[in-house]
């Protein structure tokens, strides 16, 4: 399984921006509490997801949030790879807009499955990994990379 870095570092960033702000905190408060002081800046971009966290610094933003470390990457995990290994979350509009040459065969699939399912209005479909396979052969691309380029188009 691929992992985008980008993408898990953008949504890492994110729940611990829930998290301060489900305590009520701003950054400034937050950073009151934690054992090394740090930039408002810093901080912001830990939570834009533009700068990576070391280990330790993470376990430190937890604990003065009193959040276990384990219980925030599990939410980032379930996030990223969606609660299930070996399928990919697939917003079929972004594969329709998407422009890849490659992707022709999938941009087909997705707006037929898209007009298809219009009555209940739901976009987004969860693909297994033998579903996956089927598509990058019609596309005539590794799956590896299709699923790497469906990752990129469903961004969290």
């Amino acid at each position: 399984m691929l992992i985008d870095a980008e993408s898990y570092q953008r949504i890492l960033g994110d729940e611990l921006r829930k998290l301060r702000r489900k305590r009520g905190w701003t950054r400034k408060e937050l950073n009151q509490h934690l054992q090394s002081e740090i930039s408002l800046q810093t901080l912001a971009t830990y939570e834009l997801g533009t700068r990576h966290c070391s280990v330790v610094r993470l376990v430190e933003l937890c604990v003065a949030m009193d959040e276990l470390p384990q219980d925030l990457l599990a939410k980032v995990h379930r996030r990223v790879f969606v609660d299930e290994p070996g399928r990919v979350r697939v917003d079929l509009r972004q594969v329709i807009k998407d422009e890849q040459e490659e992707l022709l065969p999938l941009r087909r699939w997705a707006n037929d499955r898209l007009k298809r399912s219009s009555d209940n209005g739901s976009a987004e479909v969860h693909l297994d990994l033998a579903a996956l396979e089927r598509m990058a052969e019609l596309c005539g691309i590794p799956t590896v990379d299709l699923i790497g380029r469906l990752r990129r188009l469903n961004p969290s």
